[in-house]
């Protein structure tokens, strides 16, 4: 779900850049289990030229992620804190995930369990375009293949009921998909 690369401040502060990449979710005991063996190597490293101290701090110099940016990553994030978030996101179906990027990096949610109790705010739209939808709206409210007769149903402009849907606000285009915030 999220690479980091985790470094070693105190080589990095020396001018060494000593880390790996970590793939997150993880046990909370592999990844200090990792950040150890980064924290040693770099202090083995530093033993060379500096004599022995205990290095003890790290940071996060390089971040991706994998399929959907789910929030933004800071350098001094917590490592555990984004660990556990990560693990309850994971849990999610994939459209879900949609969901709780969507209200994460929206403003919508302030953290990740409050994105989790707002999904069913969320309405994700795959492959569809706005016209598409103003076309299904339609098709719901005035039932336009059934209901209304053919000289008004062939002449409803959906380019502008889309265009209007669209500038509501309720509506944002993210990647491939059309994302209403019915919140």
């Amino acid at each position: 779900m999220l690479k980091v690369y985790i470094t070693d401040l105190s080589c990095y502060n020396k001018g060494f850049l000593i880390g790996e990449w970590i793939s997150l979710p993880m046990s909370d005991d592999e990844l200090s289990e990792s950040i150890d063996k980064i924290l040693l190597g770099g202090e083995a490293i530093c033993a060379i030229e500096y004599g022995y101290e205990k290095h003890e701090e790290y940071f996060i110099t390089d971040w991706e992620w994998e399929d959907i940016e789910m929030f933004k990553i800071e350098e001094y994030s917590n490592v555990f804190t984004l660990n556990k978030q990560l693990q309850l996101i994971e849990d999610q179906a994939s459209n879900k995930q949609k969901e709780i990027a969507f209200l994460l990096n929206e403003g919508y949610a302030n953290n990740v369990e409050d994105a989790l109790c707002k999904v069913d705010d969320v309405i994700v739209y795959e492959n569809q375009s706005m016209k598409d939808i103003a076309f299904n709206l339609m098709d719901e409210l005035y039932g336009v293949d059934y209901k209304l007769p053919p000289i008004i149903a062939n002449n409803i402009d959906y380019d502008g009921i889309a265009y209007e849907l669209e500038i509501s606000g309720n509506y944002t285009i993210v990647l491939d998909d059309i994302i209403e915030y019915i919140g």
